[in-house]
């Protein structure tokens, strides 16, 4: 591109502000009447709630915006190709989804997608589809060069379903092949595919790893969703929770995810969930404690009450057993015994606790409100902002960094 079509993309900002959600909607739309199969590939609970369009539509805002540098978005597009790469998307997926954003453009903007304007969007989504490419082309490497590695989907066996809690169940997930696994990086997830007879569809969902990484097995821990309006990702969830059995076949996709802890861990750590985003950070958690632990760890885990309290007591134990671990836990409604453990009554509110280590590092994970407001809170208790991390399940939708 040259500096006046970059030029062109940078005057295209106020639209897309403004109308960015009709335009990645309508490309969807258009995208999925001319590729049903593609139903297949995306998430099509996202696509119904919405988040999958919002995602896209902030993603091509933020493109056009950094237009002139869009180096600065690199960790961005590395979080964009982890999820590519953990649902399979391949080099010859771009051309299909560039004719359809090009058309789109042309079929919402009007008349005001001049020849100009389509042209320099033309060669700026080819120079993107390019950098993603290749980006993902090296993921894929890493992945199939590692030991127990693959790419593409895998069948695992569900070898033991544990029951954490009234509503979260950890399912253990070994190759039917008998062979080996790549060791995860704790925070990491991967995608599970399966059919849903009630959509006629193939459907994959990410789940975050739930144990220590090792080269035999993975755990993944769903939480059966309960709302009489079911979206798609609860279809998948209650899927596994109803449906498959010990014996049972999944598809896995390897290990991705870029929300890992930071090297070298020389500095003491605070890992803050709610509710399921438990999962990541338990990983963490059980790594360093089996581990030699330097440096202090604070554990801080917001729950409705001890019922849904999943891993209640593994946490327990380790915080009892290692010096270094501590332990705050919040309840929505707590009772006599829930004071007695210690248990504080919720939301959680940070404040509550002793004084946080001023040069920990922070790790968030659950419902997009919760790491809003933790977010918020540690900013307001002067925290910097390099120093917090989170971990938003599905599309990205939140930008706090």
């Amino acid at each position: 591109m040259n500096e006046n079509q970059r030029n062109i993309i940078s005057s295209t900002v106020p639209v897309l502000r403004e109308g960015g959600l009709a335009l990645t909607s309508h490309f969807y739309k258009r995208l999925f009447l001319h590729h049903p199969e593609l139903k297949n590939s995306f998430n099509m609970g996202n696509q119904k709630s919405g988040k999958q369009q919002q995602a896209l539509a902030m993603a091509v805002l933020a493109y056009a915006e950094h237009i002139a540098n869009p180096g600065v978005l690199l960790p961005e597009l590395e979080r964009i190709g982890h999820k590519h790469v953990s649902l399979d998307i391949r080099p010859e997926h771009y051309p299909i989804v560039g004719n359809h954003l090009l058309a789109s453009i042309k079929e919402v903007l009007g008349d005001a997608a001049t020849p100009e304007i389509l042209e320099a969007w033309e060669l700026a989504y080819q120079e993107l589809a390019d950098l993603m490419i290749k980006l993902e082309a090296k993921m894929y490497q890493d992945q199939s060069s590692l030991p127990g590695g693959w790419t593409g989907w895998r069948p695992f066996v569900v070898s033991k379903k544990v029951d954490e809690s009234e509503e979260i169940t950890s399912f253990y997930l070994k190759p039917s092949d008998g062979g080996k696994v790549v060791r995860h990086i704790p925070g990491q997830f991967i995608s599970l595919k399966v059919f849903l007879p009630d959509l006629g569809l193939n459907q994959a969902r990410q789940y975050s790893l739930s144990n220590v990484p090792n080269d035999n097995e993975y755990r993944i821990s769903v939480k059966r969703e309960n709302d009489s309006r079911l979206n798609i990702n609860g279809m998948i969830s209650n899927h596994l929770h109803d449906r498959i059995e010990e014996g049972g076949i999944v598809n896995l996709s390897a290990p991705a995810g870029s929300f890992t802890l930071v090297e070298p861990l020389n500095r003491p750590l605070t890992l803050i969930s709610g509710g399921v985003g438990v999962t990541p950070l338990l990983s963490m958690l059980e790594t360093m404690a089996a581990s030699t632990l330097t440096h202090p760890l604070t554990w801080v885990h917001a729950c409705r009450n001890k019922s849904v309290h999943a891993f209640r007591k593994p946490v327990q134990q380790l915080a009892s057993s290692h010096t270094l671990i501590e332990q705050h836990v919040f309840y929505d409604a707590v009772d006599a015994q829930d004071k007695k453990e210690g248990i504080k009554e919720g939301p959680m509110d940070l404040e509550k606790l002793p004084p946080l280590r001023e040069d920990s590092r922070f790790y968030i994970c659950g419902p997009a409100g919760f790491i809003k407001a933790q977010h918020a809170a540690l900013l307001e208790m002067g925290f910097p902002q390099e120093s917090i991390f989170f971990e938003e399940f599905g599309p990205q939708t939140i930008h706090l960094n």
